[in-house]
């Protein structure tokens, strides 16, 4: 079982910028990034034109560490300061679902534990003492 915490930066729609700030300022190397609109398309959710270019998912490399970005959607609530998460990355769906389990005890649950076009098993959860983790499952099942 392989088993990371990853810091996720959550941008008001300037995660591109962000990146390439880092990019030159940290010397960090951009491993992956995709923009809402590069995502699947889902047709019970147009998605806006103010949406395409924002980032959905990013990760780079500092040194021996990731970061991962996103930006929020459109019109989602965005607070400088509390856009800093914490990731945690395992390749056992089971394991993720005890963290999530264990987590939102006495905490709010913001995306059940589920599967997604990117992950087997994703969710998000503020825990008790208002901490947000995002859980993520890597590959396929």
């Amino acid at each position: 079982m392989t088993l990371r915490l990853i810091p996720y930066l959550v941008m008001d729609g300037n995660a591109k910028e962000a990146i390439q700030f880092y990019e030159k300022a940290l010397d960090a190397q951009v491993l992956f990034s995709q923009s809402f609109g590069e995502m699947p398309e889902n047709p019970d959710f147009p998605l806006p034109a103010e949406a395409k270019d924002r980032i959905s998912h990013a990760t780079i490399k500092v040194g021996e560490t990731e970061l991962m970005f996103s930006d929020t959607f459109p019109g989602q609530p965005h607070q400088s300061g509390n856009q800093v998460t914490i990731c945690i990355s395992t390749n056992d769906a089971d394991q993720a679902h005890k963290f999530f389990e264990a987590l939102q005890e006495g905490g709010q649950v913001t995306m059940p534990l589920q599967e997604t076009f990117f992950s087997p098993a994703y969710g998000s959860v503020i825990d008790k003492f208002g901490v947000t983790f995002q859980i993520f499952t890597e590959g396929r099942q």
